[in-house]
């Protein structure tokens, strides 16, 4: 792989710059106290996805606010059947914005990654550790909660992943020891709706923890036995399992009215489908439509994998929600609950995030956000990829770049740095700057500030990654049809679609390092070459990609040469593209009926070897782009 000779000394000149960034710790404070917590971790064949081993841990973890922990709790391991003892110590870095990670409680040298919400409630997942599991640790609440505090309406999910089965159900405590009976339905593996009522269930409590007793049923089982369940300091928040087995049960408190949902959301859960995955990471939701984050390691992976994605919702005013995958309930003080819809079994909890603000120059925490999919700030940063960071007074006035190569200090006084690197600037104004990340980033953290007339800001820290594809979309933000040209360089819409074997330009952001590489903030070449490898889909079917480079006298913009495949649907399609460490799935493409000329692609190869000439429409709908609204 050729690297021209100025970037060999650009990399040595900048050395002591990017040299290895440490994690934002200013967050330790929001985990401090006492905890109950719970974490099932699964250990399966990687050939055939077979549970092999599961270990349940549920106690309590008291952390000391300034970066240790100790736990006092109980270990279920199938290895060796039966309870134990077990007592640790270890360490956790949590930045600003909740984001941050412990030392894993199962094995030395691993973490937990994950984020605290607005609530206090920490919500993980092992993702980098090469096993499944899923982490949710809740304040004890003061006073503890007793039989007598238990009641009213909650929905409650459960996750039984050794036995394949999940399920939901309505609990309604009477605050004197009743559930009365209980009617579930769930799913065995499968599609088949399966309903089992519970009769005369009952609970007690014990150091303010609830011990729920299901008969066991003679016919099929959805759920049996006992049951612990934690509550967050609200009530609000429910989660537990089984003392003896590695179940996951998630739970909201019924809202009064319409509950609400929008905003920031932290998330984390367990999918079991044909993948069995685990994953933690963030939403935002607006309006009926989401844009998410999910960070995922499946069984047949011993890597993370980077996911984007959009969802529409329209939360009921019982709370009800649902997809063809998922079930949902918003329940009281926001938070939304999930389970799977055989065969795609799973459950999911989302919890709103803090609120977030700062004096001065002020950087969001959770403000860096990709530019073109609008993918929350879990997301992290690629080399080469445009962001967008949100906050407060970062810049005296508005003022958006007029020449190429971008300028890496604005005439109004503005500068970004990420680890010590200027970054070329697109556009400022005191809410919000589009800046490119460095190529020479180097490390695997990010640390970006802001320089308003010698004003600094906070730092954030954000993982750095190979790729995080976004595709720039019109409108803005990440959702409806990607930017796509014919090879006339028309716009491809739903009144001019692409057509079935023809190759189109995609316009993207966020693929990573090129060969050849080229100065921060300069114009592409006449034709380049991602170094990862970038492949797409359309409409769920495999795409060939023929060109994966830099857009030719674009900075910062990479395009992507794809063929739609035979066999997709006429209409609107998805357009999914994946890197090695990446999946986005938010853009749509239209496709429309007739087939193209197998010559349609001859003009699309050339024009990443020559400018292409686009009209003023599309200038103003390609970044240089207008800010992210």
């Amino acid at each position: 792989m050729r690297l021209a000779r100025w970037l060999v000394l650009l990399c040595a000149a900048t050395a002591w710059q990017a040299a290895a960034q440490t994690w934002d710790t200013s967050g330790n404070g929001m985990l401090n106290g006492t905890y109950y917590f719970r974490e099932v971790a699964y250990f399966t064949n990687t050939s055939t996805g077979a549970l092999s081993q599961g270990i349940a841990l549920y106690g309590n973890i008291s952390f000391n606010g300034g970066g240790t922990y100790s736990i006092n709790c109980l270990v279920m391991d199938s290895q060796y059947g039966a309870q134990q003892a077990y007592t640790s110590t270890g360490t956790y870095s949590i930045a600003a914005s909740g984001y941050g990670f412990l030392s894993s409680p199962i094995y030395t040298g691993d973490r937990v990654y994950g984020l605290v919400s607005g609530q206090g409630i920490f919500v993980g997942s092992s993702t980098e550790s090469g096993f499944n599991d899923l982490f949710i640790a809740a304040p004890l609440a003061s006073p503890a909660p007793t039989a007598a505090s238990f009641k009213g309406s909650y929905w409650i999910a459960d996750m039984d992943t050794a036995n394949g089965v999940g399920s939901m159900f309505q609990a309604n405590p009477d605050g004197a020891g009743n559930l009365g009976n209980v009617t579930l339905t769930g799913y065995a593996g499968t599609s088949t709706v399966l309903t089992q009522t519970a009769a005369a269930v009952k609970y007690t409590f014990s150091n303010g923890a609830a011990v729920v007793t299901f008969p066991s049923p003679s016919n099929a089982t959805l759920i049996a036995g006992q049951k612990y369940l934690y509550f967050s300091p609200d009530g609000n928040f429910v989660f537990g399992g089984s003392p003896t087995s590695w179940d996951f049960l998630v739970g909201v408190r019924t809202a009064s009215g319409t509950p609400g949902f929008g905003g920031l959301y932290y998330q984390a859960g367990i999918d079991l489908s044909d993948i069995f995955d685990t994953y933690y990471g963030s939403l935002n939701a607006n309006a009926g439509v989401a844009v998410g984050h999910q960070r995922v390691n499946d069984v047949f992976n011993q890597y993370a994998t980077g996911y984007t994605y959009s969802e529409t919702y329209a939360v009921k005013p019982d709370g009800t929600d649902g997809n063809p995958y998922m079930r949902y309930v918003v329940g009281a003080g926001g938070v939304r609950i999930g389970s799977g819809i055989g065969p795609y079994l799973g459950i999911q909890v989302a919890l709103p995030a803090p609120n977030f603000s700062g004096s001065g120059v002020f950087l969001s925490p959770a403000g860096v956000v990709n530019s073109a999919s609008s993918a929350p700030f879990t997301a992290g940063v690629v080399p080469g990829e445009f962001v967008t960071l949100y906050g407060a007074n970062l810049a005296p006035g508005t003022e958006t770049a007029t020449t190429i190569p971008l300028p890496t200090t604005t005439h109004n006084g503005v500068q970004v740095t990420v680890n010590g690197l200027p970054a070329p600037l697109n556009y400022v104004s005191p809410g919000q700057i589009q800046v490119l990340v460095p190529y020479a980033v180097g490390s695997t953290i990010a640390r970006i500030q802001v320089n308003n007339n010698g004003a600094l800001s906070n730092a954030v820290t954000e993982f750095v990654n190979l790729t995080a594809p976004g595709v720039f979309t019109n409108p803005s933000g990440g959702v409806g049809y990607g930017i796509a040209l014919h090879g006339d360089y028309s716009f491809v819409t739903p009144q001019s679609p692409a057509q079935v074997g023809e190759t189109v330009s995609v316009y993207l952001t966020g693929l990573g390092t090129t060969d050849p590489m080229v100065p921060d903030g300069a114009a592409g070449p006449a034709s380049s070459q991602t170094n990862n490898t970038i492949t797409a889909d359309i409409g769920g079917l495999a795409a060939t990609v023929t060109y994966s480079g830099l857009a030719p006298q674009w900075a910062g913009l990479y395009q992507i040469n794809v063929t739609v495949p035979s066999g997709v649907t006429a209409g609107d399609n998805s357009l999914d593209i994946s890197g090695p460490d990446s999946y986005a799935a938010e853009a749509l493409i239209p496709v429309g009926t007739a087939t193209a000329a197998s010559a349609s692609a001859a003009p699309l190869a050339a024009a990443v070897r020559k400018p292409a000439k686009f009209s003023p429409r599309a200038r103003r709908l390609m970044p240089r782009l207008a800010p992210a609204k």
